[in-house]
C-alpha cells in the first residue's frame, strides 16, 4: 500500500468513527472546526507530470527559457550576436558596463574558453584584455606564432560576475548555450579550457584543475586540453612551466613548429 492509499483509507476510518459516535448520541473527538466537511471532500488527484517531448523535438541546446530557445541554429557568430541582443536573461547584467561576446576569427582552428569578463573587458567589450588577457596574447604571439586574429578567445559567461568572482551554476547555465553555439559555429580542431570554470563548464563538475590539467579530453568530439586560467599564472609564476607543456601539446596536435 502506498502513501495515498493509507491515507484514503485514514480518512475513511475517521470518516466510520465519527457516523457511530453520532449514532450512539455521543459527543465526537475534539476536531477542529469544519474538520468533517474536509473529510467529506474527494481526494484530489496527483496532477500528470508533463509528457516527454517526441523524438528529434528536444531544444538543441538546453538551459535556455523556452521563449528563448536557440532553435534553430545559428549558422554566424554575427546572428548568434544579434540574437543575445541587450541580454538581461541572469542577474549579471545589472552590473555590466558591456557584454562581452567573444571575438577572433569565425573559421578559427583554435578556440581559448575562459571563465568569464574581468574590469577591463567590462569596460571594453573585449574577451581577455587586463592583465591575465596581456599574458594570454604573449603565449599566443610570441609562444605559438599566432595572432589573436587566428583564434577565437571567449568566456562562459558574458557579463562580468561582481567583483570577479566566480560565475554561480545559476548563471552559468544561462550562458552555456551560447558558448556551446560559439563552438558549434566556429568547429575547432582544438579547443583550450582556462581554468577551473571554464572545465568544468564544458567537461562536467567532476573535473578537478590541478588533477586533470595538461591531460587531453574532447568536448563534441573536439580535442580539448585544461589548463590553468592565466590570472592563476600571474599568482603563481611557478605554474608557467606546465602551461608552456600544455601548449606545445596543443601546438603538436595542430601541426604547429615548436621553437
Amino acid at each position: 500500500m502506498n502513501a495515498e492509499e493509507e491515507l484514503k483509507e485514514v480518512f475513511s476510518k475517521t470518516k466510520q468513527l465519527l457516523s457511530a459516535y453520532e449514532e450512539m448520541g455521543l459527543e465526537p473527538p475534539m476536531l477542529p472546526k469544519g474538520a468533517l466537511e474536509f473529510l467529506e471532500r474527494p481526494v484530489l488527484q496527483k496532477p500528470k507530470p508533463p509528457s516527454k517531448p517526441a523524438k528529434g523535438k528536444e531544444n538543441p541546446l538546453p538551459n535556455i527559457p523556452k521563449d528563448d530557445s536557440l532553435s534553430p541554429q545559428f549558422n554566424s557568430l554575427e546572428a548568434l550576436r544579434t540574437h543575445l541582443g541587450d541580454c538581461q536573461r541572469c542577474g549579471l547584467h545589472s552590473g555590466r558596463t558591456n557584454l562581452v561576446f567573444g571575438e577572433g576569427n569565425e573559421k578559427a582552428r583554435l578556440v581559448f574558453v575562459g571563465e568569464g569578463p574581468g574590469f577591463d573587458e567590462d569596460q571594453e567589450g573585449r574577451p581577455f584584455v587586463g592583465k591575465s588577457g596581456q599574458l594570454l596574447t604573449r603565449i599566443i604571439e610570441k609562444g605559438m606564432g599566432l595572432t589573436r586574429n587566428d583564434v577565437y578567445i571567449c568566456n562562459v559567461v558574458k557579463c562580468r560576475p561582481p567583483g570577479n568572482r566566480d560565475p554561480n551554476p545559476d548563471e552559468s547555465s544561462v550562458c552555456l548555450p551560447f558558448l556551446k553555439a560559439q563552438l558549434d559555429i566556429i568547429g575547432p580542431e582544438v579547443i583550450c579550457a582556462l581554468g577551473r570554470v571554464a572545465c568544468q563548464a564544458l567537461l562536467g563538475s567532476g573535473f578537478r584543475i590541478t588533477r586533470d590539467r595538461g591531460h587531453w579530453r574532447t568536448y563534441n568530439d573536439i580535442p580539448l586540453m585544461p589548463t590553468f586560467h592565466p590570472a592563476y599564472l600571474l599568482r603563481n609564476p611557478a605554474a608557467k612551466r606546465p602551461v608552456w607543456d600544455d601548449v606545445k601539446s596543443i601546438m603538436g596536435k595542430l601541426g604547429l613548429e615548436v621553437k
